[in-house]
């Protein structure tokens, strides 16, 4: 396995001692919203931030668990742990959400990402940043941008451990379903951070044979403040995953050894320079790859059937930037190079004979971009516009503006506003597949308009209420017809559209050493133009809902200490019900259904037995239960959700630091 000998030489880092200044932190302020930080009170879009120190603590390992109590958020996965993952935002379809790692963008052409492959490790924050944002980043931030920022390390160096044993509420004549481990290290001075991460995740998951997951993962980054007006900062990522895949498309398990499996790469490098007193220059270079497939060879001689595929997809970009500072404004000017590259290979086998697929794409688009942020007392304001140059779709504007303000007798009252435009991109199969599917080289990109309201009130420091709106467009849409117009007519078209519509409701308060939130949701999706399909079973149903976008979620968390040495936390959370489709895996007939809606309630703790003293290091407990009455429910038709699962743990930190 290529994580470990790279991630132990990069954990070996030697230890940086230094101030204790913080020059490397984000608090207070928001960087996915605009080229520069802004402060939380000038942000004029619904922007959650979960912060990664509270969701370690709370026990939560996946990227995927943490967002799945975020308001206008859904999470969708295809039975046990390491199954796809995909998430709905604000009604929007699952590769309508671009996925940043310290700015480097990780979908795939076309959008799609898949949530199983991230994890908490490292994390410093999460931004969730709703509605759309093209006019910044260009394709797949249709309905929102998901950002996972990492750890750059400050203090003292810090040296953590985490072992983890699993139980699951499945029956298996085995104490044990799984096992988890991380290592970490931080540290640094007031010119330089960093920090490394490394962990193994393995458990059999929840059916009765071949349902294993195994992920290893690996981040590292590293800020570099050579002088006063220069930084530089750098990311690597490294993740391994294999899920053992027993199921059909119906969710029957029929299947012994088939497996899908992922290898991802990401890397970032981030150049910034003052070169006056006003202007700022960034240069940022990225670079993300995937290399992932299906190996489902024959389960026996009497077995003729099998498939196995092979994909590598690469994104490269390199972008420039200049920000200048006019009093309280912040002009943003800049251009985009990047490349986007994707080699498949598949091979099946059946009684008729063995068939052979292989197929390269590849597309470049030049971006360039504008964009001004000001606040004028009470008022904020922001407004973008960037222009895409794709060499297979031609060119296109997107644009976005938003108002901010505090109400001038009630100081903890924010009202804000925005609008905007955004694109998603086809997948290069839309594009270009052949055989038996043709792909369509004329696609345009899929579209959405998107508009939100909302008001937030500050109860002094210890609540905050939070109220938003919103209202979207989707059009364009991308459609299959297994019937085109003529024949030898491509089988994609851009026909479909939809809309949805919402609120979302956030509440937190911490008080006497209880701290607490809850989110609502509320979320009305209509198909406004179905395209080529018809019929009740049909995917898009003219005036029906979207598949799997539930009508109200809800949860409410909350966590306190317990005399000096300990902690619980606890988190419920409804996802309402939902519309599916079941799968005739016989006739491949397909069934409209109502998936019910289902409640989980998780609940855990941690008591340090062992307080740092000199080189001691503080060693904790973990106990905490996932799914805690054992709820039996779907969140894909066909495909079980895991059920009651224990997790006992051990921790070990060392050193000071952060």
């Amino acid at each position: 396995m290529r994580i470990l000998p790279i991630a132990a030489a990069l954990l070996a880092f030697p230890w940086a001692a230094g101030a204790q200044e913080d020059v490397f932190s984000l608090d207070g302020f928001v960087v996915t919203v605009s080229p520069t930080p802004r402060a939380l009170r000038s942000v004029t879009s619904h922007v959650t931030i979960l912060e990664g120190q509270e969701l370690r603590a709370n026990g939560i390992t996946s990227l995927a668990d943490a967002l799945r109590d975020v308001a206008g958020l859904d999470i969708v996965r295809n039975g046990s742990f390491g199954a796809t993952t995909s998430l709905f935002l604000r009604g929007g379809e699952s590769d309508h959400t671009l996925v940043l790692v310290d700015g480097v963008q990780v979908n795939r052409a076309g959008g799609g990402f898949d949530f199983a492959s991230l994890t908490t490790d490292n994390i410093e924050r999460v931004e969730v940043v709703r509605g759309p944002a093209s006019a910044l980043y260009g394709s797949d931030a249709m309905a929102g941008v998901v950002h996972v920022v990492t750890r750059t390390g400050r203090g003292l160096p810090r040296v953590s451990a985490t072992v983890e044993a699993a139980s699951f509420a499945e029956p298996r004549d085995v104490a044990v379903d799984g096992t988890r481990w991380s290592a970490d290290v931080t540290g640094g001075s007031d010119r330089f951070g960093y920090s490394a991460s490394l962990s193994r995740e393995s458990n059999e998951g929840i059916l009765e044979f071949n349902n294993r997951f195994q992920r290893s993962a690996f981040t590292g980054r590293a800020g570099f403040v050579p002088d006063d007006l220069t930084r530089l900062d750098l990311t690597v990522g490294l993740t391994d995953r294999r899920f053992h895949r027993p199921t059909d498309g119906s969710g029957q398990v029929v299947d012994r050894n088939a497996f899908d499996f992922g290898d991802e790469t990401l890397a970032s490098l981030r150049l910034s320079r003052h070169v006056s007193g006003r202007v700022e220059v960034q240069v940022i270079l990225s670079a993300s790859e995937l290399d992932g497939g299906t190996d489902d060879a024959p389960d026996d001689p009497s077995d003729t059937d099998g498939f196995n595929s092979l994909d590598h997809f690469r994104r490269t970009g390199g972008e420039v930037r200049a920000n200048v500072t006019l009093g309280a404004a912040v002009l943003t000017v800049g251009g985009e190079l990047e490349a986007e590259r994707q080699r498949s290979f598949s091979e099946s086998s059946s009684s008729f004979g063995t068939s052979h697929g292989r197929s390269e794409s590849e597309r470049s688009n030049r971006a360039a971009l504008v964009h001004a942020t000001t606040e004028r007392g009470v008022l904020a304001l922001n407004a973008g516009a960037r222009i895409e140059d794709n060499e297979r779709f031609g060119g296109g504007i997107t644009w976005q503006g938003g108002v901010s303000a505090h109400l001038p007798d009630r100081p903890g009252t924010l009202v804000r506003a925005s609008i905007g435009t955004a694109i998603k991109e086809p997948s290069f199969f839309e594009n270009f597949a052949t055989g038996f599917v043709i792909g369509n080289p004329d696609l345009d990109p899929e579209r959405s308009r998107s508009w939100e309201v909302g008001v937030e009130h500050a109860l002094s420091e210890l609540a905050t209420l939070q109220v938003t709106y919103f209202d979207q467009k989707l059009e364009d849409l991308i459609q299959y017809t297994s019937a085109p117009p003529s024949a030898g007519d491509p089988n994609y078209y851009n026909v479909a559209g939809a809309a949805s519509r919402g609120v979302e409701f956030d509440a937190s308060l911490r008080w006497a050493g209880l701290e607490t939130g809850a989110a609502f949701t509320w979320l009305h999706t209509e198909v406004t133009n179905a395209g080529f399909d018809s019929g009740a079973s049909a995917e898009l149903v003219d005036g029906e809902r979207l598949l799997r976008r539930p009508t109200h979620t809800f949860s409410i968390r909350g966590a306190r200490g317990v005399a000096g040495r300990g902690r619980i936390h606890t988190a419920l959370s409804y996802v309402g019900t939902r519309a599916d489709r079941s799968f005739d895996p016989a006739t491949f007939a397909a069934t409209r259904q109502e998936l019910p809606g289902h409640l989980r309630w998780t609940l855990g703790g941690e008591w340090k037995v062992l307080s740092r003293s000199g080189r001691s290091p503080d060693v904790s407990l973990m106990l905490r239960a996932d799914n805690l009455l054992d709820e039996r429910y779907q969140e894909a038709w066909g495909f079980a959700a895991p059920g009651r699962q224990v997790y006992l743990g051990v921790s070990m930190a060392l050193g000071g630091g952060v």
